[in-house]
């Protein structure tokens, strides 16, 4: 196998499209007749980032994100200027309400799904976000994604915009139809789910791209000593192979987790190509076969030992990521 560098191309909105162009098909819907509001294109774009980083990691899905964004652009479009005192919390209410919405209903086919669950990772290296579209920081980690899902849509709602996008109570309530002493016990609530995630997941960048090499270097030369020690006696491994490869239990604990580690890498296609890449805002692999991203790992380190482990084989999810000829 070979271990190189990073990796280029996301499969995100492009950032010097032309609006117009970009929004063609929308505006050639039935749902929207009349010609685009250049004035209101502007200030869409405007705004456009912060919808589809607020709508991602609601939904841990690049796709359904990328749709609740255009579905949020129809209604801007046809909004009376009576309805809009501020682009900004016209825009953000419409887009939260739109995932709440969806994930009541995503909720009940995860809940019903075999197997495990893991949002679709996203390339988050530097150059392949130059405006920042996704706002990099640990709320983007895998980690606390998968916590998120131990919340109700409201409260998950409520915790990104007031403990990660820094919205007011006032304008938290607004934008979800609550008041704001419901808002305060919403966030209670989520918080004791999701508990510190600044303190509990921040880890330097140099800290994680030197576990991750130690980590695979291991790995690859099947040193269980080695895997032991980068390891916390509580680790766990999270697997997500989607509906043609289902895994249907987390694994916990050091031992299982090295050996689940081990037997997953010996199975591996022997034309596997594997390139770093900062995923998520965090150092991880895409392993390649065939050119098509194949799988990809990342992560989670607290105190200097790897305290979670997160892989997604499933092709639906990894469709986005970047082929292996688009690496420098």
């Amino acid at each position: 196998m070979a271990f190189t560098g990073g990796v280029r191309g996301h499969g995100l909105p492009s950032q010097n499209a032309d609006l117009p162009g970009l929004w063609g098909e929308i505006m050639d819907s039935n749902r929207a007749e009349r010609a685009p509001d250049h004035t209101r294109l502007a200030a869409f774009d405007q705004h456009r980032r912060l919808l589809f980083s607020i709508a991602y990691r609601m939904l841990g899905s690049v796709a359904d994100a990328e749709d609740m964004v255009q579905e949020a652009f129809i209604r801007w479009q046809q909004a009376s200027e009576d309805d809009v005192r501020s682009p900004k919390a016209f825009l953000v209410t419409i887009v939260s309400r739109l995932c709440i919405n969806h994930l009541q209903s995503a909720r009940v086919r995860h809940e019903q799904s075999v197997g495990q669950w893991l949002p679709e990772p996203l390339v988050t290296d530097p150059q392949d976000d130059p405006l920042g579209v996704l706002r990099v920081d640990e709320s983007l980690s895998m980690a606390l994604l998968v916590l998120l899902e131990r919340l109700t849509p409201m409260e998950r709602a409520v915790f990104l915009l007031r403990d990660v996008f820094g919205f007011t109570y006032t304008e938290v309530a607004k934008s979800l139809g609550h008041s704001e002493a419901g808002c305060r016990q919403i966030l209670h609530r989520a918080r004791g789910h999701v508990g510190d995630m600044r303190q509990r997941f921040e880890v330097s960048s140099r800290e994680h791209h030197e576990l991750l090499e130690r980590f695979l270097d291991a790995a690859r030369k099947g040193d269980v000593d080695r895997l032991l020690q980068l390891l916390s006696s509580d680790v766990v491994l999270h697997i997500d192979g989607g509906a043609a490869a289902p895994v249907p239990n987390v694994i916990h604990g050091a031992d299982k987790v090295t050996r689940g580690l081990l037997g997953g890498a010996r199975s591996l296609p022997e034309r596997i190509i594997i390139r770093t890449a900062t995923i998520n805002g965090q150092a991880g692999i895409i392993s390649y076969l065939d050119g098509r991203p194949y799988s990809v790992l990342i992560l989670n380190i607290r105190n200097a030992r790897i305290h979670g482990v997160f892989i997604v084989t499933d092709r639906e999810k990894l469709a986005h990521l970047p082929a292996l000829d688009a690496a420098p």
